[in-house]
């Protein structure tokens, strides 16, 4: 592998971690939405909007990181995994 093919991975690779976050911090549309002094039926279009693109856009990251990487990053969302991390830390003091 040439150092300018590690180049393009790794651009690719950062700019997949920047969708993925960038899709993250889409979800906070929704909850900040209601509170806004916006029309109720544009607000009906925004919030679904705002989830449909915040999905496109973490798949879109998944593709440019790979699968194991986007496996992991999900991992770390699931608040099922939380609740198991904080019990084996206790089993473990």
């Amino acid at each position: 592998m040439t150092s300018n093919e590690k180049t393009q991975k790794s651009f690719a690779y950062k700019l997949g971690l920047g969708i993925i976050i960038f899709s993250l911090s889409l979800w906070l549309i929704p909850i900040i939405t209601p509170f806004t002094p916006i029309p109720t039926k544009v607000k009906a279009g925004i919030i679904p909007g705002s989830i449909i693109l915040a999905e496109i856009l973490f798949w879109l990251g998944a593709l440019l990181v790979g699968k194991e990487v986007a496996n992991k990053f999900k991992s770390y969302l699931n608040p099922k995994k939380w609740r198991e991390k904080g019990d084996t830390q206790k089993n473990d003091e």
